[in-house]
């Protein structure tokens, strides 16, 4: 079994911080569960383009306010609020927007090794 608390992960690697986000990678590659699960804070005001062409995401909203815009393949705005999904089951390019800060659960398949950060295309490498 794994048992993990948020002030193990916050002193760790897989605590990672970017302008506009922090995500708590609570099982990353290592632990061999297949996916990865992270909590993860978009702060108010910001707009991150991202693109996961090498995994799926899914992100369950716990609070906060935001919207994700799809530019490909399918593209449309949906709105973001407690208790809603959103899952990026086609590597969809998008933008994400926090009206306020958006606390987000998220799983990705391949699972993240807990140290990656976007890269120059809003990707996160597939790691070996």
């Amino acid at each position: 079994m794994i048992l993990r608390t948020i002030e193990e992960v916050l002193n760790s690697k897989n605590n990672v911080e970017a302008d506009n986000w922090a995500s708590r990678r609570f099982l990353v590659k290592k632990d061999g569960m297949g996916f990865s699960l992270s909590e993860t804070t978009i702060y108010a005001g910001s707009e991150t383009e991202i693109w996961y062409k090498n995994h799926f995401e899914a992100c369950y909203c716990v609070e906060g306010e935001g919207e994700v815009e799809v530019l490909e393949p399918e593209p449309g705005i949906s709105p973001i609020g407690p208790r809603s999904i959103y899952a990026l089951d086609k590597h969809d390019k998008h933008i994400l927007r926090a009206k306020t800060d958006m606390r987000l659960i998220c799983v990705f398949h391949p699972a993240l090794t807990g140290e990656e950060v976007h890269d120059a295309d809003g990707s996160y490498p597939l790691s070996e």
